[in-house]
């Protein structure tokens, strides 16, 4: 009979456990696009830190507003961000085909970003660089 109380308290403390951690990504999702679109790397790295993940873990599962962080920090003119972006994630991520089908570099020459110094980080990390 003591078994099933116990049984309930710990059903009852997982699930409340488990609603504020939702809303939480939520928000650490919110803030890491907007340090991103405002080119704030220093916030970033410490929101990162502060939620002790790493990026080049979250990376391939976020987006904002329909786009990559890599495609964000483009369209944001985020060049400080997006090179930081880029030396943190693996070749493989970068090669990576995202949600349209085009790697992050076929993305940026198709749409006139040949020349910006996030495409250059981009290149060092997939010709070997930057470890």
């Amino acid at each position: 009979m003591r078994l099933m109380p116990v049984a309930i308290a710990v059903l009852i403390a997982a699930s409340s456990v488990s609603a504020p951690a939702v809303a939480n990504t939520d928000q650490l999702v919110a803030n890491i696009c907007d340090y991103v679109k405002s080119d704030d790397k220093n916030r970033l790295r410490k929101k990162l830190k502060e939620a002790r993940v790493k990026l080049r873990n979250i990376y391939s599962g976020m987006n904002c507003d329909g786009s990559s962080l890599l495609r964000t920090a483009y369209n944001s003119n985020a060049n400080d961000i997006g090179e930081f972006i880029a030396k943190q994630l693996p070749a493989s991520d970068l090669s990576a085909a995202e949600a349209d089908g085009a790697s992050i570099i076929d993305w940026a020459s198709a749409n006139g970003h040949s020349g910006s110094p996030i495409t250059a980080a981009i290149n060092d990390r997939l010709s070997g660089g930057a470890d």
